[in-house]
């Protein structure tokens, strides 16, 4: 029985479906983001996802997860750390423009931004139901719940 997540070298249709997915997703936090004016907009939440789908792609496609069973694992590991110095980045930059006293801005955005990344490894594996689902999700916590945070 093959893994779950193993694509054929010449499997285009689904590679490209995968990494299609990846941008839809990258895409439905991203114009959220972009509707609220932050700097971390649609095209950066589209290239996290598509550069996450990727690397996961590339991992499963030279056989990752076949020959060493916890190489895709690095692999997202590494997405993951590679993403949090991204939203670190988002989130010293937000801070030391408001203000010159201790703030900490840019937190949801960063946060957008590593979701983007799950989202894009998600469609790199496959995983389109998972994928699709969180990305729905997300984007009614970054509607919905900044609506129940003003009322307070």
């Amino acid at each position: 029985m093959t893994s779950t997540y193993y694509i054929s070298s010449n499997d285009w249709l689904n590679i490209g479906f995968r990494l299609g997915l990846a941008l839809l997703f990258g895409a439905i936090i991203g114009i959220e983001r972009q509707l609220r004016h932050k700097p971390a907009g649609l095209r950066t939440h589209m290239l996290v996802s598509l550069s996450s789908a990727v690397f996961t792609l590339i991992a499963i496609q030279t056989g990752g997860v076949q020959h060493t069973p916890d190489a895709l694992s690095r692999v997202i590991q590494g997405i993951a750390a590679g993403v949090g110095f991204l939203g670190a980045g988002e989130i010293v930059r937000q801070s030391s423009q408001a203000s010159q006293s201790l703030e900490v801005h840019g937190l949801t955005s960063a946060a957008a931004v590593w979701v983007s990344a799950a989202l894009g490894i998600a469609a790199g594996c496959g995983l389109w139901q998972l994928g699709l689902i969180a990305a729905v999700l997300t984007f009614v916590v970054l509607n919905v719940f900044k609506r129940l945070e003003k009322r307070h």
